[in-house]
């Protein structure tokens, strides 16, 4: 069995070289257990502005199991997942963060899983008692606002698991631009398993997902997998015109039976109330159609300027 590992970097040259040494240390004993017959490691630069390709271009002069391709700017992390998925050549193809805080030694067990017959293995984290009081409400309220959503996602998973070759395949067939591959794999719907494991403290370098990114990652989701926010303004609408129907009614009655009407806040407050309500559901709708023009201007995901110990 042929072991596909996939590592996005960006801007990660503090931590990079750990990572690899951890990696090949853990696949080489694999192979001394006869856990796996072969393996690579592919690493996606995704326009990294530090020495990080560098690095990568001497693990792949060192050695041929070590794979790069190198974007020609910063795509994102889902292309970059994307991308690693799409060169793989392994019966089963795990992708994993640089930044060490989701263990490689936890690809041993999703082995296990695999070979019971699960086509996607999910990991997830244990607890959150090591995140700060707002980092831990805020991924709690993301996944609970998803699932009321109607988007199918494995709470508190992030993007560190392990697909078959089966699963890769139906992959891609996916052409979608807009990627959320948290609720693309649950979507495809193959057996999975769930391990656990406690999420570590980085090794080195900063965060790549910052509060701002973080809220962009979740609007991205839930625009991607749900319609339910274009539902919401449907009803709201139908609210709002009930509601205009009664204030119709009233200012009817006010005026058959002589009774004066309020003056400008009873017009100025429902104008303004119902304009900025017309204007945010038309950026929501906005927001949909700007979706749809990305897709089908049929634009890659990702452009790739170099190839090391990779093929076409």
């Amino acid at each position: 069995m042929k072991l596909s590992i996939i590592i996005p970097v960006f801007n990660e040259e503090a931590v990079i070289e750990t990572t690899h040494k951890r990696i090949t240390s853990l696949t080489g004993e694999m192979i001394q257990k006869k856990v796996i017959d072969d393996y690579e490691i592919i690493y996606i630069d995704d326009g990294s502005g530090d020495d990080s390709l560098n690095i990568l271009k001497g693990f792949s002069a060192k050695s041929p199991k070590a794979k790069v391709l190198s974007f020609s700017r910063n795509f994102g992390h889902q292309p970059a997942l994307a991308a690693g998925i799409l060169h793989t050549s392994g019966d089963v193809v795990v992708s994993l963060d640089a930044d060490l805080q989701d263990p490689p030694e936890l690809i041993g067990e999703m082995i296990k899983e695999y070979k019971s017959g699960h086509d996607i293995v999910y990991a997830v984290r244990r607890e959150r008692n090591a995140d700060s009081f707002f980092k831990r409400w805020t991924a709690r309220l993301f996944y609970k606002v998803m699932q009321s959503m109607g988007v199918d996602i494995i709470y508190d998973h992030a993007d560190y698991r392990m697909i078959s070759r089966k699963v890769v395949e139906e992959f891609r067939k996916m052409k979608e631009f807009n990627l959320f591959l948290r609720g693309i794999f649950p979507f495809m719907g193959f057996n999975h398993a769930i391990v656990q494991y406690e999420r570590q403290k980085r090794a080195a370098g900063e965060t790549k997902y910052p509060l701002k990114k973080m809220v962009t990652f979740a609007w991205q989701g839930i625009t991607s997998f749900s319609s339910v926010p274009l539902r919401i303004a449907s009803v709201a609408g139908l609210v709002i015109f009930f509601g205009s129907l009664g204030l119709i009614a009233w200012a009817l009655y006010t005026k058959i039976h002589g009774e004066a009407i309020p003056g400008w806040t009873s017009i100025v407050i429902p104008m303004f109330f119902i304009g900025g309500l017309n204007i945010l559901f038309l950026g929501l709708i906005g927001e949909y159609i700007g979706k749809i023009y990305l897709e089908v201007k049929k634009r890659p995901l990702f452009i790739i300027k170099e190839r090391y110990n990779l093929n076409d």
